[in-house]
C-alpha cells in the first residue's frame, strides 16, 4: 500500500511513545513538518489559555492516572482551569444522569451550573426539514434535537466550560462547532451498549463480527 495512505492506525511500533525503537517508513511524525511541532510547543509554553488547559490535563493524567473516574476528572479539570460556570448540553434521555452530575459538581464547590436539554424549544422535526417518515415514531409531534440553540444559550450564559452528556452523533458535532466555551465529554451516547461504544470494538471477534463486513444493518424501509 502507498505509504501516503498509511497512518498511525497501521503502526505496530509506536516509537513515538518511548523513543525505544525506530520510526516506521510511513510514520506521521517523520511526514509532518517540524514547523507544526514547533508551533504546538509554542502554544503549550507561551499561549496563556492553551498553557493553562494543557498543564491541567497533564497534571490530571500524571498525578491521578487510573485513580479518578471521568466525573472526578472533569471536576478537577474545571477547578484547575478556573472554570466558575459549567454548561451542560444533555440528551433528554440522560437528564437523570445530568442531575446527578450537577449534584457532584456542587459537592465539589462548583455552584454555577447551567444544563440545557437537547429538545429545548419543542420544535417538531418537520419544521427543521426532517421528513415525517424518518421520525422515530412517524405521524405525530416529535421534537427535534436542537444543538445549535443549546450552544447559543450556553454562550449567552457565558459558561467557562461546556460538558456534553450523551448528545446524538452529529448533534454533538454541531454543538461543538457553535460553542464559544471549550467542550469536553462526560458521556458518549451508545443506546445499544449502555453508552460504552468501545464495547463494540472489543467484541469484533464475537458478538459484533458484522462490524468487519461491508454490510450495514438493514434500515427501516421508507414509505
Amino acid at each position: 500500500m502507498d505509504k501516503d495512505n498509511l497512518s498511525c492506525a497501521n503502526c505496530g511500533v509506536f516509537h513515538c511513545d518511548h523513543l525505544d525503537s525506530d520510526w516506521p517508513s510511513f510514520c506521521m511524525t517523520k511526514r509532518t513538518d517540524d514547523a507544526d511541532f514547533q508551533y504546538a510547543l509554542g502554544q503549550y509554553n507561551n499561549d496563556p489559555w492553551t498553557k493553562k488547559v494543557f498543564k491541567a490535563a497533564a497534571e490530571i493524567e500524571g498525578l491521578y492516572y487510573g485513580r479518578l473516574t471521568r466525573v472526578e476528572e472533569i471536576c478537577l479539570f474545571a477547578q484547575k482551569i478556573g472554570a466558575k460556570k459549567i454548561g451542560i448540553a444533555t440528551c433528554m434521555g440522560l437528564v437523570h444522569e445530568t442531575q446527578k452530575f450537577v449534584k457532584v459538581l456542587k459537592a465539589k464547590g462548583i455552584d454555577s451550573v447551567c444544563a440545557i436539554v437537547c429538545k429545548v424549544g419543542g420544535i417538531d422535526k418537520t419544521a427543521a426539514g426532517i421528513p415525517d417518515n424518518v421520525k422515530v415514531v412517524p405521524g405525530g409531534h416529535e421534537s427535534t434535537c436542537n444543538p445549535i440553540v443549546q450552544a447559543r444559550i450556553l454562550n449567552e450564559q457565558k459558561t467557562d466550560l461546556n460538558v456534553i452528556v450523551g448528545l446524538c452523533v452529529g448533534h454533538d458535532t454541531l454543538f461543538i462547532k457553535h460553542s464559544e466555551a471549550p467542550v469536553t465529554y462526560l458521556i458518549v451516547k451508545d443506546r445499544v451498549l449502555a453508552h460504552n461504544p468501545a464495547a463494540a470494538l472489543y467484541t469484533t471477534g464475537s458478538y459484533y463480527k458484522r462490524l468487519l463486513t461491508p454490510d450495514f444493518p438493514p434500515q427501516r424501509p421508507l414509505e
